[in-house]
């Protein structure tokens, strides 16, 4: 692989967000992060649109992906990645803070390939950010896009 590919971390919480940066960050990933607010920006994003329009239209590597955001929130954009074709065998972690049972069985039916809720310990979350980055975007191997 020439290019390593990015990691598109969809999370509303600037301190969230900088934690997860900073956790990918030192699992020395060379893979770039591109960090989003909501799930409408995350659209964006995948879809080459508005801020994004010139970017390469590769699919991440992972996303990392919050569940309770405005405009667009986890689940629906789970919803809409895996209805559309081209995007469906992405990798997407949903890492989020809740514990609802409802939004694990919804992110399972969705088809989420993982649910990781947020370790209160801020050196357990940024461990868990680590593992899962490292895991998605140099272990794990998928089919093409």
């Amino acid at each position: 692989m020439d290019r390593f590919k990015t990691i598109l971390l969809v999370e509303d919480s600037p301190a969230d967000a900088e934690m997860a940066i900073d956790a990918l960050r030192e699992a020395k990933l060379a893979n770039p992060i591109v960090h989003v607010e909501d799930g409408a920006e995350a659209l964006d994003y995948l879809h080459c649109k508005g801020a994004f329009a010139g970017r390469s239209p590769e699919n991440p590597a992972l996303v990392l992906l919050d569940i309770h955001m405005p405009r667009v929130n986890g689940l629906d954009l789970l919803r809409q990645v895996r209805a559309d074709e081209r995007l469906r065998t992405m990798p997407v972690v949903i890492l989020t803070s809740s514990r609802e049972d409802r939004d694990l069985v919804d992110s399972w039916n969705l088809g989420v390939n993982a649910y990781v809720v947020k370790p209160v310990d801020d050196s357990q979350f940024l461990d868990a950010v680590k593992t899962l980055g490292y895991f998605w975007a140099v272990v794990n191997a998928g089919p093409e896009q």
